[in-house]
């Protein structure tokens, strides 16, 4: 044992100040990753005479964890920025309250128009389609924007008032912005995004 500057006791020549800041240069490195048993060492492991750390038991090599639940809220959020996400969501909500709009029994009186209420039916599951498919899809957004504000435009007189009006607002606001989108080019290194 040895009695550093300062005043407190070294063990093998190396004042735990000095093993502290060694250690605390290796967390400011970029992409660490602790792991196991190597990890543990490696904080525990003390530099030889020569001041020099034994092979593998490097603080440098030592990296942090990564949080899996970061990583996955980030991914999300990079697959909804690549696609038409809104317009396609409101495009399915439409289809929906369409849907549920032409299915109504208000007492003895049945509210449904079209062919024998085969449009109230297959016009809100195409929409409801096509904002699916234009979330999974998004290389073809502009044709399922405009056949989405034509299907909404159509229910007008094909569902219920396209669904009492709320789902044809729905519908038609979505294509418009399916129709619209476009792609994020990445942003260049160093200038900041506007």
């Amino acid at each position: 044992m040895l009695l550093s500057g300062d005043g407190t006791l070294a063990e093998d020549g190396v004042t735990p100040g000095a093993r502290r800041r060694a250690l605390r240069g290796s967390a400011s490195q970029p992409n660490r990753r602790v792991t196991g048993p190597a990890s543990a060492s490696a904080m525990t492991s003390s530099p030889g005479a020569d001041g020099s750390v034994p092979a593998g038991d490097s603080p440098a090599e030592t990296r942090a964890p990564s949080t899996d639940t970061a990583a996955s809220g980030g991914d999300f959020r990079s697959w909804r920025k690549q696609r038409p996400f809104i317009g396609g969501l409101l495009v399915a909500l439409g289809g929906v309250e369409m849907f549920f709009s032409g299915q109504l029994d208000i007492g003895h009186l049945h509210v449904q128009l079209g062919i024998e209420g085969f449009q109230a039916t297959v016009i809100p599951l195409a929409l409801f389609l096509l904002g699916i498919l234009a979330m999974t899809m998004p290389d073809h957004h502009v044709f399922y924007g405009i056949i989405a504000l034509a299907l909404a435009l159509y229910s007008l007189v094909g569902v219920n008032l396209g669904g009492f009006l709320v789902g044809m607002l729905l519908a038609g606001t979505g294509g418009v912005l399916v129709a619209a989108w476009m792609k994020r080019s990445p942003d260049p290194q160093g200038e900041p995004a506007s």
